[in-house]
């Protein structure tokens, strides 16, 4: 199983702040008197590509150029931000970047991963068929296949718990949204590094669950779908690294609904006016399930990204739950 040393996560920070600024941790009144906690946001929103990605294409592309520093390239699969971060890195380093996304995936994700300078193929219905195509194209093609789960890209990603914990030490909960694993992961093993209790709760869409119900039967459970507007959740496939860490590391995982986060979404434009994807506002969408029990504590939400197409967004504010 992962785990990292102070040091380790010290060197990481150091790496990944030469390219991504560390981000904000605020306290907002409005949302704290809306959820009746002393609440703090932690803001991937603000990274350089609106997400918390960016921090693990650092890191993993950094640690394929030391090595093999012949490769020609990288191929992955994604729903945008972890494409925008590897096609960033990538191509920052030289490397070719193929991108393989699902069909009826995030048009603006999508320009945003082309501007830079990812190759973008469309394949399947969905995350996981995209990524069984990446890794089939990677190895006929020579490139280097960016796995969704890796040592590196959570060494980048816990990055962002490393600055959030450093700055709130005493925080009692924290609520990080899940797809495939890596910024739970990454929270959970920065609190351990640092040698903290703060309680890490996972968040899943109720519609795209197989975090919570891999956790509930102690093994690896798929899904038939994952069609939640909440494009970073929608995952039908744990992946066994990533539950092994949050299995044990996790208080709970909670599921929200498709209503609870287009409300968190609008709670956060309301109150702060930043703009948040569905998994972004995850989270908070979970705090305000669980307000009764949080009430009076310190709570910190993990505010993982702003990359919500403007159709989408507008329906939204509009006070309408989006359909998938």
């Amino acid at each position: 199983m992962i785990r990292f040393s102070a040091a380790e996560l010290e060197a990481a920070a150091t790496l990944v702040h030469a390219q991504v600024p560390p981000t904000p941790l605020h306290h907002w009144p409005l949302l704290s008197e809306a959820v009746g906690a002393e609440l703090l946001v932690k803001h991937e929103n603000h990274a350089p590509t609106g997400a918390f990605k960016v921090r693990g294409g650092v890191t993993f592309i950094d640690w394929l150029r030391r090595t093999d520093p012949h490769a020609a390239g990288i191929c992955t699969a994604t729903r945008g931000n972890h494409g925008q971060s590897q096609a960033r890195a990538a191509r920052a380093a030289g490397l070719r970047a193929l991108i393989y996304v699902p069909e009826g995936n995030s048009q603006e994700k999508n320009a945003a991963m082309r501007a830079f300078g990812g190759e973008l193929v469309v394949h399947g219905s969905d995350f996981d068929a995209a990524r069984e195509e990446a890794f089939r194209v990677a190895g006929a093609e020579g490139l280097t296949i960016v796995p969704p789960f890796h040592r590196e890209l959570v060494r980048g990603v816990a990055t962002y718990g490393w600055e959030m914990f450093r700055a709130a030490p005493d925080l009692d909960t924290v609520y990080v949204p899940i797809g495939c694993g890596s910024g739970i992961c990454g929270t959970i093993l920065a609190r351990d590094a640092l040698g903290l209790s703060t309680r890490v709760v996972g968040v899943v869409s109720e519609r795209a669950a197989c975090a919570q119900l891999s956790v509930a039967a102690g093994a690896l459970v798929e899904t038939d779908t994952a069609r939640t507007f909440a494009d970073g959740m929608a995952v039908r496939v744990p992946v066994q690294e990533a539950l092994d860490i949050y299995s044990a590391g996790a208080d709970r995982i909670v599921t929200v609904s498709e209503d609870e986060i287009a409300e968190a979404i609008r709670l956060l434009f309301r109150a702060t006016h930043n703009v948040a994807e569905g998994a972004g506002a995850a989270a908070l969408a979970a705090l305000m399930q669980e307000r009764e029990s949080m009430a009076g504590r310190k709570v910190g939400v993990v505010l993982s990204g702003g990359n919500v197409d403007m159709p989408l967004f507008r329906q939204i504010l509009g006070g309408t739950t989006p359909a998938v």
